[in-house]
């Protein structure tokens, strides 16, 4: 994996500006430590750093190729796991390769077939290419988001880059946030409206989609979408097709150069990827898998519902099975409440606090010992594990159902924002926005329209959050993190699966624990599901409590710009005990609203966001 940057102006000449997109290109050093490099012409300026995975020798960028009279230079961050089909086919057209890297054929693939190459991928990937006869930049994206792209417009050009920091560098871009960019940050964030960069000026590349540039100005189209039809293959065999579209995704995605890893919760997903990648070791080489947990969570675990069993059986059932080399790490709370600000700082906005934090140094421990991870992200969002999926006056509100506190965030506004803001209103319309582009199959009753709805809500919206999430706490450890369950082509076949398919018999991800009899041990099978693990210490609730008293002490503190202090105040006092509701997904409850409020107010101090 990698991190890219550039930009291109068509009035000022950036050959000599290399100070400036180094200064650009350092921010992402973390995202790829072993190389960096810039590449500077006339009129456009790239800068890549490099996580070296596939081919160290070979795949240096940025890289410039030729296919007949056509010449191109790309930046590239991603992984192809189709590589070898394209380069044969590539190669029958004419293209020559160099190295076996998955970036050469890349950019051989724009060579040969223009921006049509986006079509051939199955991958991860977010990409520029300064294609130099045509005088054009072209960008394109994943289909489903898990490579991150930000760009910027200026007023003769456009910047680039895989994170926010990066456009920040830039002399004419600024840290400023407009009414709308809080007003995102207050009602709908750790999520982002698609396409939405909150700081003014920057938006991002939506997944699915690509960009091109040149002296005539800019388009952003779509080249993907998910089809609606009907399908009529019985449960069998849709279990059978989902298991070997499973296998194939997970085979492909072990290919490396350096040590590959899993996650292993103890879930069915992570439990999935872990069983299909074991048996591409040796015994004496066995899979490396890893956990994480929290100091004392065996004392201060609670059953409810979204948490209903401790992990730590069933992952040493998976590891004792799949003779895998298990490593369980324990976060202790004083380094959960640490890893706070650097969250912050590894998404360059405000996020999902502890649940972010702990991620960010589960990965650091990974990276130890591994430079690529398997991880199960995008399994519930496909097959409708969440509950929202399955309780009708979920399915039936016009809202997003992982949302249920918008009348709690409205309340903590200040009195002058609470005026002008509108929390609901705007995630509604939001909402509106994403329910419109659902495409919808003629003939649906109303209740498989609104389900269709919120599996397209789910991919759009939920699922890039946790993608999101993945990228950049795990880049931020330069840790390199696949995704199988975001194979494309598996996401395109379960989207026509009949939902009572889907719920085979009656189960959360029924057909998914059916497409998997043949592989897991049934008690991992059909355990009840249970999402990513978070602490139940109490002394993380009296140090977030604690470190919350400091920005109500500090009259400066610029969470005040934002927020009620009498309400902010009684939230405190109460140490989020009264907070009934989580206030995003299922784990941020109390204590994590508390961390996200320390969150924003440390995004704004750390970033200099100026409000207009």
């Amino acid at each position: 994996m990698c991190g890219i940057t550039g930009w291109l102006d068509w009035k000022y000449n950036v050959r000599n500006e290399q100070e400036q997109i180094q200064k650009m290109t350092d921010t992402l050093k973390h995202r790829g430590p072993d190389t960096q490099a810039t590449w500077l012409q006339d009129r456009v300026a790239f800068g890549h750093t490099r996580l070296a995975v596939v081919d160290p020798a070979g795949g240096q960028q940025p890289m410039t190729r030729s296919v007949g009279k056509k010449k191109a230079t790309i930046v590239y961050n991603g992984e192809l796991y189709n590589t070898k089909e394209l380069r044969d086919a590539l190669k029958k057209e004419g293209a020559v390769f160099k190295s076996h890297s998955d970036t050469e054929v890349l950019l051989n693939a724009y060579l040969v077939w223009g921006q049509s190459c986006l079509t051939h991928l199955n991958g991860i990937f977010a990409f520029a290419i300064w294609d130099e006869d045509e005088e054009r930049l072209f960008m394109g994206r994943d289909r489903l988001g898990v490579k991150p792209l930000f760009y910027a417009r200026t007023e003769a050009g456009l910047l680039f880059a895989s994170e926010i920091k990066a456009l920040l560098k830039h002399r004419d871009i600024s840290a400023a946030v407009s009414e709308t960019g809080i007003t995102e940050v207050m009602a709908l964030s750790p999520s982002r409206t698609p396409g939405f960069g909150v700081f003014e000026d920057i938006e991002e590349l939506r997944p699915a989609h690509m960009l091109t540039f040149d002296k005539n100005g800019i388009k952003v189209s779509r080249y993907w979408q998910v089809k609606s039809f009907e399908r009529d293959a019985d449960v069998e065999e849709s279990a059978e097709v989902v298991g070997e579209m499973l296998k194939d995704a997970v085979e492909r995605q072990l290919v490396a150069d350096v040590p590959v890893s899993s996650f292993l919760s103890g879930g069915v997903d992570s439990s999935a990827l872990t069983a299909f990648a074991a048996g591409y070791f040796p015994k004496d080489q066995p899979l490396h898998t890893f956990s994480i947990d929290y100091e004392d969570n065996e004392q201060y675990f609670q059953r409810n519902d979204f948490q209903p069993d401790d992990d730590n059986v069933f992952i040493d059932e998976m590891s004792k099975t799949f003779n895998t080399s298990h490593y369980r790490k324990v976060i202790n709370v004083d380094t959960l409440t640490e890893t706070l600000g650097e969250a912050v700082r590894a998404r360059d906005l405000p996020g999902m606090a502890d649940i972010d934090g702990s991620l960010l140094w589960f990965c650091k421990e990974i990276k130890k010992s591994s430079t690529v991870a398997l991880s199960g992200e995008c399994a519930d969002e496909i097959f409708g594990g969440y509950p929202w999926f399955h309780k009708k006056e979920l399915l039936e509100r016009p809202m997003f159902p992982w949302m249920s506190s918008l009348s709690l965030r409205q309340e903590l506004l200040n009195k002058e924002l609470r005026s002008r803001i509108n929390l609901e209103s705007y995630a509604h319309m939001r909402y509106q926005e994403s329910v419109a582009e659902t495409p919808h199959l003629e003939g649906e009753t109303q209740e498989e329209r609104q389900r269709r709805e919120m599996f397209y809500l789910n991919m759009i919206w939920f699922m890039t959050t946790l993608l999101d999430r993945k990228d950049r706490m795990s880049m931020a450890a330069s840790l390199e993190v696949r995704v199988p369950f975001a194979d494309h082509r598996l996401v395109e076949y379960v989207w026509n699966i009949p939902w009572i398919q889907k719920q085979y018999k009656g189960r959360e991800k029924g057909l998914l624990r059916k497409a998997l009899e043949p592989t897991l041990p049934r008690k991992v099978l059909y355990r009840k599901k249970s999402p990513y693990p978070k602490t139940h210490h109490p002394r993380y609730t009296e140090s977030i409590v604690e470190m919350s008293k400091q920005i109500l002490d500090d009259r400066s503190a610029p969470l005040h710009d934002l927020i009620d202090r009498n309400r902010y105040q009684a939230l405190v006092d109460s140490k989020g005990k009264d907070i009934q509701t989580p206030f995003f997904g299922q784990l941020m409850s109390g204590p994590q609203l508390l961390a996200y409020l320390w969150q924003v107010n440390e995004w704004m101090q750390a970033y200099n966001v100026h409000i207009r």
